[in-house]
């Protein structure tokens, strides 16, 4: 019997074992599910979001519904820098497919009409830049503005430029840090 016992003991250790490993690698499978597809960890850097978003912020990016529906006017997006590896911007879409953009007087103007409902980023803008003269938008492009409009790098800016649609990573969702900012993050 004592043989028998130590065969049931080392098989119900094994099985546990095999058990751990298992779980292990749900847990695994469904991270990556989640990191790839779902939602991602990311942290402001500068202050071009301003006062929207600050400096040192971590958010939760959406990655899902962007899969499901168009981007909107006035979402945070997140997007890779053209020119730096493991690089992402975080800007505000203000252009749509289709739309002419155009910034004159300090302005953003929509297919020639000024873009008043523009609450975000309610300075005038310094310079115009690469929007000096009108940009008409291709089927799958926007134009993406800072908050802190004379602070950012942005879709008037030639190292940006126009975001294509397949280069949107996600939408902002939530903050998680600083505590005390903890929530959802409001869009338009």
């Amino acid at each position: 019997m004592t043989e028998r016992r130590k065969g049931e003991r080392s098989g119900s250790i094994f099985r546990e074992l095999l058990g751990w490993i298992f779980y292990f690698l749900i847990i695994i499978g469904l991270t990556y599910i989640i990191i790839t597809y779902v939602g991602q960890r990311t942290a402001v850097e500068g202050s071009s979001m301003e006062a929207t978003l600050s400096d040192g912020d971590h958010l939760l990016v959406d990655k899902l519904s962007y899969r499901f529906w168009e981007p909107e006017r006035y979402d945070i997006i997140v997007f890779p820098y053209q020119h730096a590896e493991n690089t992402y911007y975080i800007k505000r879409i203000i252009g749509m497919p289709g739309e002419t953009v155009h910034v004159a007087d300090g302005h953003a103007y929509i297919d020639g009409t000024v873009l008043e409902s523009d609450i975000y980023g309610a300075e005038e803008m310094a310079a115009a830049d690469m929007a000096e003269h009108p940009i008409t938008l291709g089927d799958d492009e926007y134009f993406v503005l800072g908050d802190n409009r004379n602070h950012s790098q942005d879709s008037r800016d030639p190292a940006v430029g126009l975001i294509r649609r397949e280069d949107i990573v996600g939408k902002a969702w939530v903050r998680i840090y600083p505590f005390d900012h903890m929530g959802f993050i409001k869009h338009g």
